[in-house]
């Protein structure tokens, strides 16, 4: 049985794109051509979770933090999770990332490792938060 072929969108088509959910960049598929601006989340486990009111109050605390500070400071994400989730606050840390990673994409914040912005999607290990530059 020949396959169908699709015609591969232009790189123009395939404007970058960051997932509603975790602030991830969404790598462009073959399968998604049909329908690519219709495309939010990078999983079925994103699509699943979603933005909850967790997620948006980790946003407000990062915020809240940075204001609260020098300009040129920054903050661990374990801050934000300290301030909303008291002791249980270590559960709260990949989710304080996915936050971080959000506000990344809407030009709010910059991640940085040993003082140089990185790119959200591929930091690992510890991370700084800080106010655009």
């Amino acid at each position: 049985m020949a396959h169908r072929q699709r015609t591969p969108a232009s790189p123009d088509d395939r404007a970058d794109k960051t997932c509603a959910s975790c602030g991830r960049r969404i790598e462009w598929r073959a399968k998604w051509a049909d329908n690519w601006d219709a495309v939010k989340y990078c999983s079925a486990a994103c699509r699943s979770h979603g933005v909850n009111s967790t997620d948006l109050r980790l946003e407000e605390a990062i915020v809240t933090l940075l204001d609260a500070r020098a300009q040129d400071a920054t903050i661990c994400p374990s801050d934000a999770a300290r301030a909303i989730g008291g002791e249980e606050w270590r559960d709260l840390m990949e989710p304080a990332r996915r936050a971080a990673r959000r506000m990344v994409a809407r030009g709010a914040l910059q991640i940085t490792q040993g003082g140089s912005v990185v790119d959200p999607s591929t930091a690992k290990g510890p991370i700084r938060l800080r106010r655009p530059r």
